[in-house]
């Protein structure tokens, strides 16, 4: 009974990070609820008398559960459940605990939790329990049953990965994707005022000289151009039968186009990282 009582209290003490932990791996604070309670039902059965470090502990069980149900929803091939909660933190996670609470602040984000979602499972708890829990790599090693360096192998190329996407995502957001977007719709529209709001009156496209004869050029053109990011950045692409044939990059200044850039060599292009992206 004695041992029961030591490990409920544990529980209790760490219970707010625990579900931080869980909400942050898994996306969801449902999901993430879910996983605290199995982590409840394994610990409540299991033998305490080797447990020198029940923080450590609690975060492994919770790790591994984790894990398994993301293995589980890629294995369905199934997208996280639930609707993301607004920022900074999740409704009934640690509402008592201020520490707790500017932890999840501080952590990573609604938004970077989109990116989080194309990483495999292996990645995503590596990252989260490193990146953002401070988790040694050898307690990490042991949730996912491989080495330190593994783990920290894991870790490290998520990183990256999410540090690609998250400038991605930012450039895509960008004021200069707006410009280029209102461009490719009035050039397709083939509204000549609203071409010349977004250029600068001395816009350039190769020979084509002054915004009134950019916007002429382009004007009722450019129909089967698509906003895409190329190598990260706001561009328009003209693709035939999916292989990029043209290519136009945007120089802006103020919100103006300045200039228009085309590439259409075939050697350039396909080495080029293209990203294509909505109108809105």
């Amino acid at each position: 009974m004695a041992e029961q009582d030591w490990v409920s209290e544990r529980f209790a003490e760490h219970q707010g990070r625990l579900r931080a932990v869980a909400y942050r791996i898994l996306g969801s604070p449902g999901e993430a609820e879910d996983a605290v309670q199995e982590a409840w039902l394994r610990v409540s059965r299991a033998d305490t008398d080797d447990i020198e470090n029940p923080a450590g502990w609690l975060t492994t069980v919770v790790a591994r559960v984790c894990l398994n149900m993301l293995e589980s929803r890629r294995a369905r091939r199934e997208e996280s459940a639930g609707a993301m909660p607004p920022e900074p933190g999740v409704p009934d996670v640690a509402k008592e605990d201020p520490e707790d609470e500017a932890l999840l602040a501080d952590s990573v984000g609604v938004a970077l939790m989109v990116v989080l979602d194309k990483l495999n499972p292996a990645e995503r708890l590596a990252f989260v329990l490193h990146d953002v829990f401070a988790v040694s790599f050898g307690e990490i090693g042991t949730v996912l049953g491989r080495s330190p360096a593994a783990a920290r192998q894991l870790a490290s190329r998520a990183r990256r990965r999410v540090q690609t996407a998250s400038d991605e995502t930012d450039a895509a957001r960008s004021p200069k994707r707006e410009v280029i977007a209102a461009f490719l719709a009035a050039a397709r529209n083939g509204d000549f005022e609203a071409l010349l709001e977004v250029l600068d009156p001395d816009a350039v496209v190769g020979e084509v000289r002054g915004g009134h004869a950019v916007a002429a050029f382009f004007s009722g053109r450019a129909e089967a151009a698509r906003l895409a990011l190329v190598g990260g950045d706001p561009s328009a692409v003209w693709s035939h039968r999916g292989e990029a044939k043209a290519v136009f990059t945007f120089s802006v200044h103020d919100g103006k186009i300045t200039r228009i850039d085309i590439d259409t060599d075939p050697e350039r292009l396909r080495g080029l990282e293209i990203a294509f992206l909505s109108a809105k």
